[in-house]
């Protein structure tokens, strides 16, 4: 595993503005820019409470309604590049409109403002298979693709697969489950993805900061290898250490607990991810070998912070970067 770590170039620094650069691929692309010297202008709508991003060098915590056009592009000003990477797996259970508003209507405010600054260059993070299948949630991905595509706007958009590293929200929701249930019935187990690692994506944004090249505005993102759902699961207990059954559900049963799941508090799961999973989560092509980096395998990363407690992450983290923990 080659560990990718960005060298400050301060004739290169720009400035630039992340909207929705909270989040656990934030946060990450975040520490990457900063330590490669450019300034990082990140909106929020509550900077007191994310300090992770305070504690990074080159970094400001912006108070801004980024749902207010005019209040994005004053804030855009005098930026060489905004980053737009706001996004939600579930809506919530009475927001039927709420992918329309976090994946579209936000998009298409980021390229108004943008415009009206004078920012010609937008980075913006999708998903995999935007705009195909019966998923609401990757159809509005495909809504703010073409509103990106059509903006006349220097834009090049990134298409993970599912993503991890420490905090993610994919490997540590499947150790949560593992960790007390001997038995863990699982929809869609033969779904295909390709985890990419969360260094591997912001190392990928950096390097295509100025321009995606020749590798075109649309870009697709993923790991050394393919797994099933349920392969995944079962490394996730293996990696625990803990000895589990991991059934699969047939197509019928899989869709029927999406149903239920659906109205059970916090969504687990829905029937939209059902759907999602219906197609397979892979990149066609992987663009990281063309881009000089080796794509990470989850088991080099993985098992240092699977099933851990997020207080014990967090204090990891803080050892990793030299910091008494509090």
């Amino acid at each position: 595993m080659v560990l990718w770590e960005p060298v400050p170039d301060p004739e290169n620094a720009v400035r630039i503005v992340l909207v929705g650069a909270s989040g656990f691929l934030g946060q990450n692309l975040v520490r990457s820019l900063a330590r490669e010297g450019h300034e990082c202008i990140v909106l929020t709508r509550d900077a007191a409470r994310r300090k992770a991003c305070r504690l990074v060098p080159n970094t400001h915590l912006v108070a801004a309604d980024v749902n207010d056009a005019a209040a994005l592009e004053a804030r855009f000003e005098g930026s060489d590049a905004v980053v737009s990477m706001a996004g939600i797996l579930n809506e919530s259970l009475f927001g039927d409109s709420d992918f329309q508003r976090v994946h579209v209507d936000l998009v298409g405010s980021i390229c108004k403002a943008a415009g009206a600054a004078g920012v010609r260059r937008i980075l913006h993070v999708s998903a995999i298979n935007a705009g195909e299948g019966e998923s609401q949630y990757l159809a509005s991905k495909g809504r703010a693709e073409a509103l990106l595509l059509n903006s006349g706007l220097d834009v090049s958009i990134y298409r993970p697969s599912v993503i991890f590293g420490p905090g993610d929200t994919f490997f540590n929701r499947f150790a949560g489950l593992l960790r007390y249930a001997p038995v863990l019935p699982l929809a869609c187990p033969e779904a295909r993805m390709q985890p990419v690692f969360v260094g591997d994506v912001a190392a990928a944004m950096c390097r295509t900061l100025a321009s995606h090249g020749t590798l075109g505005p649309v870009m697709e993102l993923g790991g050394p290898r393919i797994y099933t759902l349920r392969e995944l699961v079962r490394w996730t207990a293996k990696m625990m250490g803990r000895k589990r059954w991991v059934p699969g559900l047939p197509d019928s049963l899989s869709r029927s607990q999406a149903l239920a799941m659906n109205w059970v508090p916090g969504r687990p799961f829905t029937l939209d991810n059902y759907q999602s999973l219906q197609l397979d989560n892979v990149a066609e092509p992987n663009v990281l070998p063309e881009l000089g980096i080796e794509p990470t395998p989850f088991q080099s990363v993985a098992p240092g912070y699977i099933g851990l407690t997020s207080r014990q992450q967090r204090l990891d983290q803080l050892r990793r970067r030299g910091r008494p923990g509090r």
